[in-house]
């Protein structure tokens, strides 16, 4: 079982000073994540102005920026709708990136994620299925990519329950990754621990430590799932 880290996401400063949103932050709080134990690594790259981008310029600044400074680390970019609401654009994106991920979430709730998938692949880029619902992980056993995924992402905004009755749907020879939102987020990797499956964490998806109390940064929630998972 293994942690990693989700560094930023859609997060912005006045939620929590520490989210890394520069190239240089990012490689700097990916280096700490891997520090603390954390196996991999996704981001979200911005623009100037702070806002998410799929842009070859920034995406490949960040994925060189990390690879500098943590050689070996896989590098995880997000293919969300919330950043690029056309799917065409979006699978257009993922193919002039030249310094490549070493892979990309892909939600299989969002309209035209297939092309995204066949785009990613194509590129040399593996793919995590994002599954937010059971109807999402029938969708992932039901088409041509089950046996071309990386693993399958459970992502759920309720607790371990959710994330249990998605995880039962989905093939059994498709690794899972565990993760939650907000204070759930603990619930869930609890439960990802006992099922002995891999798990994500980071200020993308909570800000607090199991025990409520504000988290200094990303190296922190690592080292707390890290214990977690390791007490089981």
């Amino acid at each position: 079982m293994a942690v990693k880290a989700c560094l930023n996401g859609g997060r912005l400063r006045d939620e929590h000073p520490a989210v890394p949103l520069t190239p240089a932050e990012l490689a700097a709080d990916a280096l700490a994540a891997q520090r603390a134990g954390a196996f991999a690594v996704h981001v979200h790259p911005r623009r100037a102005d702070g806002e998410e981008t799929l842009s070859a310029a920034a995406c490949d600044a960040v994925v060189a920026a990390i690879r500098d400074v943590a050689p070996g680390l896989p590098v995880g970019l997000s293919t969300s709708e919330a950043i690029e609401r056309d799917p065409f654009a979006r699978a257009a994106a993922v193919r002039k990136w030249r310094r490549r991920p070493d892979f990309v979430s892909v939600n299989l709730s969002e309209l035209g994620w297939a092309g995204i998938v066949r785009a990613a692949l194509h590129a040399g880029i593996a793919v995590e299925a994002g599954l937010a619902t059971e109807a999402d992980a029938e969708e992932l056993a039901r088409s041509p990519f089950t046996h071309q995924v990386l693993r399958a992402l459970v992502e759920v905004d309720g607790g371990a329950e959710e994330a249990l009755a998605i995880a039962r749907l989905v093939p059994v020879e498709v690794p899972q990754l565990w993760h939650g939102t907000g204070v759930r987020t603990w619930d869930v990797l609890a439960a990802a621990a006992e099922e002995g499956v891999d798990v994500r964490v980071g200020l993308e998806d909570v800000l607090v430590l199991p025990d409520g109390r504000p988290a200094a940064d990303n190296a922190e929630l690592v080292a707390a799932a890290v214990g977690l998972t390791s007490a089981v």
